[in-house]
């Protein structure tokens, strides 16, 4: 898993992150989106992208990230604004465990494309494993 840490530019007035497209962020950011009231006991996610990378970061509260390369499944809490995943292409990602103030924030290579979206997740092993 790819795990990217953002440099706090705060002083004493409070932290300030700035995500950058090709600095810190390996890509041209097309299309930024959040999750939140996502409810207790509700996952998300459940899909892959043929094309599409993505960098997710919980700007507030937490939540469990699992990503599956179709061979192996790693996850990784994300609970800080410093601390983002890069989920590349071809890769299937589930979120589960919200707390109620979650707020997911989702950077984007590309604009929405439900063509690029496998949302079933035999056909995605079908797609890695040939």
């Amino acid at each position: 898993m790819n795990l990217i840490n953002f440099k706090s530019l705060g002083d004493a007035r409070g932290e300030l992150v700035a995500l950058e497209g090709h600095r810190n962020v390996p890509f041209d950011i097309k299309r930024v989106y959040y999750i939140s009231g996502t409810e207790s006991g509700v996952s998300r996610g459940f899909h892959a992208h043929k094309n599409l990378q993505q960098v997710a970061i919980c700007i507030s509260g937490s939540c469990r990230m699992v990503i599956d390369d179709g061979n192996n499944k790693e996850s990784v809490l994300l609970n800080s604004p410093f601390k983002g995943v890069l989920i590349s292409s071809m890769l299937w990602r589930e979120m589960h465990e919200f707390t109620s103030d979650c707020i997911l924030l989702v950077l984007a290579s590309d604009y929405y494309d439900e063509s690029d979206y496998i949302r079933d997740y035999g056909e995605f092993l079908e797609i890695v494993n040939g």
